[in-house]
């Protein structure tokens, strides 16, 4: 019964209380397996057309908690100097007690600076819905010491269940010589309003992430460009602030054609959060990943961690090829 009360409870505090409250976004541990969400000028890096699937499920052991799902599509176009993406990602806490449903369409302008060096900027456009299930909550006035959940809430409900409001992010990432990259997001730039009651102010604060990394050849290359079976190994860095959240991430990828694996450690500031543990396997078309979190915060590992999987088709390149390359970076 408590752990069922405890995600409810959280929710309630969240979006009710008569505060200033701040929501944060979801996060995703396979970082460049959901490229378009961890930074919108990444859509169109691949050039050719790329499908992306994603699902977490956060603290599986605690009922009521996290999942989240997120489907993307991106490619390059010529006519355009640029990529472009759409990107749906649906957060469901609380055993639907609150969910989160953003769509957004994404342009990415490539420029290229020098012959090793390229720049991408892009401009992000999502409509952001939630959605309140009110039978699904649960009340401290609706205990009895004796009989339990009997009595009827004084709690007043929001006029309207289900509130949509327009978001706007941007972002920009570069790559030199095939090795190095990197990127800076913000998102929630205009930090809309995105309570349920008029007279309770409940911002979404803007998001900033910045990540960076290289990729290391583990044996001389075949060819003069790098192919998917080079072995390499590739640390990277991550680092994500919204409001006063503030969260590292580091660690490193190793691709062994067909096998990659992943070791990372996230934290914030104050205290540790988790090691992340990932195996994959790719071919040229497809790649699929799993991950597990490994809780080292007080929480413990009693919550179950957290589990992810990605799955990425990458389709074939029209017959006319561009002479624009594609940005190497990690692919979970």
């Amino acid at each position: 019964m408590i752990k069922k009360l405890v995600f409810p409870i959280l929710i309630l505090f969240s979006l009710f209380t008569e505060k200033e409250v701040f929501a944060q976004d979801p996060i995703f541990s396979q970082f460049y397996a959901n490229p378009l969400y961890l930074n919108p000028a990444l859509a169109g890096s691949a050039i050719c057309p790329r499908l992306t699937m994603n699902y977490r499920n956060q603290w599986p052991s605690i009922s009521g908690t996290f999942v989240t799902y997120s489907a993307s599509y991106d490619q390059y176009v010529d006519g355009i100097a640029g990529g472009i993406g759409v990107i749906v990602t649906t957060d469901v806490a609380g055993e639907g007690a609150l969910t989160s449903t953003m769509i957004s369409g994404i342009y990415s302008y490539r420029l290229k600076v020098s012959r090793t060096l390229f720049l991408n900027a892009a401009f992000q456009a999502t409509y952001l819905q939630r959605r309140i299930d009110w039978d699904n909550l649960t009340f401290g006035d609706q205990i009895d010491p004796k009989y339990g959940f009997v009595n009827i809430t004084q709690e007043r409900p929001p006029d309207n269940l289900t509130r949509g409001f327009p978001d706007f992010s941007a972002g920009i990432m570069f790559s030199h010589k095939e090795n190095f990259y990197g990127g800076i997001a913000v998102n929630h730039m205009t930090q809309p309003n995105d309570g349920f009651y008029s007279d309770v102010s409940s911002k979404l604060y803007m998001k900033v992430t910045a990540h960076f990394g290289t990729l290391i050849d583990l044996k001389r290359r075949r060819s003069g460009a790098r192919q998917i079976e080079d072995p390499t190994l590739s640390p990277n860095i991550l680092y994500q602030h919204q409001q006063n959240f503030q969260q590292l991430n580091y660690g490193i990828y190793i691709n062994k054609y067909p096998f990659v694996g992943g070791l990372w450690f996230r934290q914030n500031f104050e205290n540790s959060d988790a090691f992340i543990l990932l195996a994959g396997f790719q071919q040229s078309s497809y790649k699929f990943a799993y991950s597990y979190d490994l809780t080292v915060s007080k929480l413990t590992n009693i919550t179950g961690g957290a589990h992810e999987f990605s799955f990425t088709w990458q389709f074939k390149c029209p017959t006319k090829k561009t002479r624009i390359k594609a940005i190497n970076c990690p692919s979970f």
